[in-house]
């Protein structure tokens, strides 16, 4: 067995520990009510700073987006590359399953046929299946005014509906603003906002496309996209687990 393989055994045991000791009834309540849930503390500072440390190791990433480039705001991030670091790789096989399980309900009360297994190798496979094989876990980097617009991380036919983004960076110390900013479009409505509150290791796992609500005539589909507000100073760094590949 070598080095790296002991290492990612060990990052997967301690990421499944972790994700297990939330109060995931909780946590689905959340999700339900608001399309977000908070998952405080996931990662220790040390290891904020380990990931962020990552963002100037091109070996680690398979590309690199300029966001002003493409319309995206401003600021820029980078996607790994397989094989993903440990840590990462251990937190997004062990949010799956109960995110999974999310998912479903959802797609059950929308009327959406897609249905995903449990175990997220198996969705993985399903992914590369239909032609969709990159890496879409991400390191975030802002600097002073850099922001993020509203948009939504599909990347390909076949998309999980719930992802995760960790602030690895301080709020108050390593920079101001930036705030974590999702909306909420309802048939005839007009949108909504939630600007979501997060400490340096926080986790805020929301809803990537749509989600079921609760009407009087049943559950009806609203849109979300999500986004970050403008950077008044400083450098922010965010890591986001995305669980479907990119074609």
């Amino acid at each position: 067995m070598t080095i790296h393989s002991i290492s990612a055994k060990r990052a997967a045991r301690s990421a499944q520990t972790r994700v297990a000791d939330y109060d995931w009834r909780a946590l689905v309540s959340e999700l339900n009510t608001h399309g977000c849930a908070v998952m405080a503390k996931l990662l220790s500072p040390e290891e904020c700073a380990e990931i962020a440390a990552l963002y100037p190791r091109e070996e680690h990433f398979r590309s690199h987006v300029v966001m002003a480039r493409h319309g995206f705001g401003k600021g820029e991030y980078r996607y790994f590359r397989y094989p993903l670091p440990d840590m990462i790789e251990g937190l997004r096989t062990a949010l799956y399953p109960g995110l999974a399980a999310v998912a479903n309900d959802w797609n059950e009360k929308m009327g959406v046929a897609q249905r995903y297994p449990a175990d997220h190798a198996a969705f993985l496979q399903r992914c590369h299946g239909a032609g969709q094989t990159r890496p879409t876990p991400l390191l975030l980097q802002y600097g002073p005014g850099d922001f993020n617009c509203l948009h939504q991380d599909l990347y390909g036919a076949l998309a999980f509906p719930l992802q995760v983004a960790i602030l690895l960076s301080e709020p108050g110390e390593d920079f101001e603003g930036g705030e974590f900013v999702l909306t909420e479009q309802r048939p005839r409505m007009q949108s909504r906002a939630e600007v979501v509150p997060l400490k340096r290791g926080d986790a805020v796992i929301f809803a990537v496309h749509n989600r079921p609500v609760q009407g009087s005539k049943g559950f009806y589909r609203v849109n979300l996209r999500h986004g970050v507000s403008r950077l008044r100073s400083g450098r922010r760094h965010t890591v986001g687990i995305i669980f479907h590949d990119a074609t």
